[in-house]
């Protein structure tokens, strides 16, 4: 995977982040890999998109249940706006049945299980924002009498406190699993190790 930066020496913050993102271990049902990392964010960068495809019932063909983007923005020097000297943003995006996508509380839920799953990674952040949508999709015509659909997606960023970022990775694909309607991992199953980041 790509790492953008502007120019000069990388940073040991940086390297130790990318070092600590190496260490993370995910759970086999989500595939992750390097994308290249936005250019104009910030100094440096790095990018990782997440996959979880399956049937969604018994015998039906498998398709995408879930995606995402995890990036990681560093400044050498403290970003008042941030708080810190790291950013992560987020993108994740599921499609859901129309039952359960005209839930007036989906936003919320969304929003509290990006809360939880850090919490329970035990990943230390401030400064999280993010926005909960959801996309109503009509098919007309030629599509007439194909199923609707309703798309969540919830974009976010937060301030983790030091580069010891393999908590976060952990906890955002967590996130994207619960989006694809995964159960938690039972106790003894062991994640797998996650591929290198250059």
């Amino acid at each position: 995977m790509s790492t953008q930066r502007a120019g000069g020496e990388t940073p040991e913050a940086f390297r130790t982040a990318l070092a600590a993102l190496e260490r993370s271990s995910v759970r086999p049902e989500v595939s992750l890999h390097g994308i290249d990392a936005p250019y104009g964010l910030a100094s440096h960068a790095v990018a990782v998109a997440a996959e979880v495809c399956g049937a969604v019932e018994p015998g039906a063909p498998t398709s995408e249940l879930a995606t995402g983007r995890f990036i990681l923005l560093h400044e050498p020097e403290p970003n008042p706006v941030w708080g810190g000297t790291f950013r992560i943003v987020t993108y994740i995006r599921a499609t859901l049945e129309p039952e359960m996508g005209n839930d007036q509380l989906l936003g919320s839920v969304a929003w509290t299980w990006l809360v939880d799953a850090l919490r329970e990674h035990r990943a230390p952040y401030t400064e999280a924002g993010g926005t909960a949508t959801r996309v109503l999709s009509e098919n007309f015509g030629t599509l007439t009498g194909s199923a609707e659909h309703i798309d969540i997606e919830l974009r976010a960023s937060w301030t983790p406190l030091n580069a010891e970022l393999t908590s976060h990775l952990e906890a955002w694909v967590d996130m994207v699993a619960s989006f694809a309607g995964l159960p938690p991992l039972p106790d003894g199953v062991t994640p797998l190790p996650f591929l290198r980041l250059t």
